[in-house]
């Protein structure tokens, strides 16, 4: 099977575009990444079409068109962000491609990284007698730091979502956790990101 077959077969352009930060409603709209949208004016579910911008296609061309890539390395960057494929092993500079740093990126993996604390917390609660995990203790750590950032970007106002974004963009901590979250997700078996 090539890579476009295999991203094909167990990708859709709605669950990646969710794993690189977009939101989308449970009618399968969200915002186009793709031009400046203030409503919903995209579909995407297997294939995306954006309503007001006409950008269409599938999650290879989803992916390409989000990272400034030709269909083959898009295909390649899925492999590999995906674990599809050993043989679909994108080059270095594919490797890198980051997702673009929105508001709504921010906010996704935030409500990423709230989700798996909150797993933590009860999965790994210690038992009487028990040594206490580490991620028991991350859980207890940073549920209220995640929450209050969360509710700066969505909630307050645009200067405390400004500086939150400023916050999160600082040292590049917000790509940090995403490349984290990523890890912990799959090494905790959590799929549906």
């Amino acid at each position: 099977m090539n890579v476009f077959e295999e991203v094909k077969q167990h990708l859709t352009a709605r669950y990646v575009a969710e794993h690189y930060g977009l939101t989308v409603s449970h009618h399968g709209m969200a915002r186009c990444p793709f031009h400046d949208d203030h409503t919903p004016s995209m579909k995407i579910d297997n294939r995306f079409h954006c309503f007001a911008c006409g950008a269409d296609g599938d999650v290879i061309d989803y992916t390409g068109r989000l990272f400034g890539l030709g269909p083959y390395d898009a295909a390649r960057k899925l492999a590999s962000d995906f674990g599809l494929s050993a043989e679909a092993q994108p080059n270095t500079a594919i490797k890198h491609a980051e997702p673009p740093i929105t508001e709504r990126f921010c906010i996704r993996t935030l409500w990423r990284y709230l989700r798996l604390l909150r797993i933590w917390k009860v999965r790994y609660a210690p038992q009487l007698g028990e040594n206490i995990d580490d991620r028991f203790v991350e859980s207890l750590k940073w549920t209220d730091t995640v929450l209050e950032l969360l509710g700066d970007l969505q909630y307050r106002t645009r200067a405390d979502a400004d500086q939150a974004m400023r916050a999160l963009t600082e040292g590049g901590l917000i790509m940090k956790l995403y490349d984290y979250v990523n890890r912990k997700e799959t090494e905790n078996g959590i799929i549906g990101r």
